[in-house]
């Protein structure tokens, strides 16, 4: 069965989304929080970012708002935000097969996901 578009996210579309979900933003505004978010583990190219962009407006996750100049402003839509609940879901239900695979087996203490509430 062919996967739907955008069935998952990668990351770093994740963390696009997260950025929208509290403000409008411009591309280097959603670089940036990414990068604080994720104290610089995520780091996303211009190529990668308007990528993205163009992939989550061509299907109605985020919609143009503000064009100044070259900078233009984006907010998530209704669609943008299911899709990010979704995927924090699903990401939730990995943790937990991951933690009840864990339970079954010998334990790393470094690994421990036990603090993480499941579904």
């Amino acid at each position: 069965m062919p996967k739907k578009s955008l069935e998952n996210l990668t990351e770093s579309m994740f963390y696009v989304l997260m950025a929208f979900y509290e403000k409008p933003l411009c591309g280097i505004e959603v670089v940036e929080l990414i990068e604080q978010k994720t104290a610089g583990r995520v780091k996303l190219g211009p190529a990668t970012l308007y990528t993205i962009l163009a992939k989550f407006e061509k299907v109605h996750y985020i919609t143009e708002i503000d064009i100044d100049g070259r900078k233009r402003t984006y907010q998530i839509t209704a669609k943008g935000r299911t899709a990010y609940q979704e995927e924090i879901m699903r990401l939730k239900q990995c943790i937990c097969d991951a933690d009840a695979h864990q339970e079954g087996g010998e334990k790393d203490e470094h690994l421990s996901l036990s603090t993480m509430s499941c579904l």
